[in-house]
């Protein structure tokens, strides 16, 4: 891999990756180059490539762009805005894959990055024991796609946006918070594709995450707690954080579930009441329980516990490295009675749900995206997997899951939008509750710790509930549940329907040497799981 040119910047603010380099926010309201202006560059690249002796090539042009803000207490702390723009040129020669990358976008020095692309592949194949095979992708042609958007978030003047975090940050410190930090991350990436398969794909995504931490502190013990936003990262616009109240689901306890919208000033007003509460809330006692997982919880499980060990790389070891590997082998999916779970389970894997972090019309390898099963009645049925490994596991097509965070990074399998089906029959979570001797309602994600194979593992949350003979009867601390991944998912007992289904999302998922990130995300209903081991993570019970 060889990044040529220069002009590309890199940085981490708070321990978020920022890609490119910082422009005036105004920029990002610029217009990028037109379509037939990026077929133009494609072509002189897919042309050069060709020339040198390439049997395959794709063409990315990129033009990533974020914006993020950071405030605490009434200061800002920091507004970033980043631009970057090049182009990334993978090809196949000798059987073997290539690829280069510039941030010159002059045709001379395009054709220049095409050519490295097919030495470095050629270099490569003097260790190449067996040529990559390619499922076979029809060209789409000239196609556009589009994030669904109310609200361009880049359009929102910024003192519009430091003013929604400045009210977020007072009504929490009215309502007793100590401390409170809030944040916004707005992602644009501008996307063009092209192939010797003959696809020229624009794409325009967008991404929004609204999120804050308060903090309650008692200044005589100096114990303190914490509690995070339940919003989710959304591939969607600013009219996110419209919180339209018909975007609510009620909950017991006069607790709040939101979709598709999220009222941000609300959430914190209530986490400040939530974390004073909390610093005199039970500690739990260790034991068997039965959990009601909400779906902002859930969705961190099933990423870690589902999501991780169904990527086929991890499963054949190519992340061994530095992501791990999966206890999901290709044994157990060969026997077609591998139980994952129970019965209701059906897990899906999506890059076509409107609102989700994933959703694209089409992958970095031009393949339309789709939804297609991992987990079916239980059985482990498939896995996620891309052009150049679909043949491993006997698939005629792509599931259209690859992914690259920027122009000059290497596409590769990344984790689609992972989802746990939602009952059919009629429940809600004051249903689901009822049903409930002895048990915990748990919100929010929190720590959590799971093994190098994804197996075992233990989570946290933000939000503990007690119940009792079918009622919640207060507020626990020191919560957390211990299991393996599949006794976790056997002992899945219930589902809500899908009118209380809701995503949660990741937006910087990381794997890769050198490391990337992705956004994804994961819906589910409230579940319930019957006698899991909880443990008491506090010094003294």
């Amino acid at each position: 891999m060889q990044l040529s040119g220069a002009g590309i910047g890199g940085l981490m603010v708070a321990g978020i990756p920022v890609l490119g380099n910082t422009v005036a926010p105004e920029r990002l309201l610029e217009p990028g180059a037109d379509a037939a202006a990026k077929k133009r560059l494609a072509d002189v690249a897919l042309n050069a490539a060709k020339s040198k002796g390439a049997t395959y090539t794709d063409v990315r042009i990129g033009r990533y762009l974020q914006q993020f803000l950071f405030t605490r207490e009434q200061k800002v702390q920091n507004v970033v805005n980043a631009e970057s723009y090049g182009i990334g040129i993978r090809v196949i020669a000798n059987g073997t894959w290539g690829f280069a990358a510039t941030s010159d976008v002059r045709p001379e020095a395009i054709a220049r990055c095409a050519e490295t692309a097919v030495a470095i592949a050629k270099a490569n194949s003097r260790l190449q024991t067996e040529p990559v095979k390619l499922a076979p992708q029809k060209g789409v042609g000239d196609v556009t796609w589009k994030t669904p958007l109310q609200k361009n978030a880049f359009e929102i003047p910024v003192g519009q946006k430091i003013d929604l975090l400045m009210k977020v940050n007072s009504e929490a410190m009215k309502n007793g918070a100590a401390f409170v930090t809030s944040n916004l991350f707005f992602v644009n990436e501008q996307k063009y594709f092209a192939s010797t398969d003959g696809s020229y794909i624009d794409q325009d995504v967008h991404r929004i995450w609204p999120t804050f931490t308060v903090s309650a502190v008692d200044r005589t013990s100096g114990k303190f707690k914490t509690r995070d936003a339940l919003s989710s990262p959304m591939g969607m616009g600013y009219e996110y954080l419209d919180g339209l109240a018909s975007e609510k689901i009620a909950a017991p306890y006069g607790l709040v579930g939101y979709r598709n919208s999220y009222d941000m000033v609300e959430d914190a007003t209530l986490a400040a009441k939530q974390v004073k509460q909390k610093l005199s809330a039970k500690t739990v006692q260790p034991g068997k329980y039965d959990l009601v997982l909400d779906p902002n919880h859930l969705g961190l499980t099933i990423h870690e516990s589902v999501g991780h060990p169904t990527e086929l790389d991890r499963v054949l070891g190519y992340e061994a490295n530095y992501a791990g590997t999966s206890f999901a082998t290709l044994d157990k999916w060969k026997s077609k009675n591998f139980n994952y779970g129970s019965k209701m389970v059906n897990i899906v894997a999506d890059k076509t749900q409107v609102g989700s972090l994933g959703a694209v019309g089409y992958d970095d390898e031009g393949v339309p995206c789709k939804q297609w099963d991992l987990i079916k009645d239980g059985i482990l049925v498939n896995y996620q997997a891309i052009r150049d490994q679909a043949a491993i596991i006997g698939e005629n097509e792509s599931h259209g899951c690859c992914y690259a965070d920027n122009w000059n990074s290497v596409q590769f399998q990344r984790m689609p939008n992972v989802s746990l089906k939602a009952g059919s029959e009629k429940r809600s979570v004051f249903d689901m509750v009822k049903g409930v001797d002895k048990g915990i309602y748990i919100i929010g994600r929190g720590s959590y710790s799971i093994d190098q194979q994804r197996y075992n593992f233990q989570f946290g949350g933000q939000l503990f509930y007690e119940i009792k003979n079918g009622e919640i009867v207060g507020m626990l601390d020191d919560v957390a549940y211990q299991s393996n991944t599949q006794e976790f998912w056997n002992s899945c007992a219930q589902l809500c329907d899908q009118d209380d289904y809701r995503t949660f999302g990741s937006f910087f998922d990381g794997k890769g040497q050198p490391s990337q990130v992705s956004a994804v995300s994961h819906g589910s209903a409230t579940t319930r799981f019957n006698g899991v081991n909880v443990i008491n993570t506090g010094r003294k019970i």
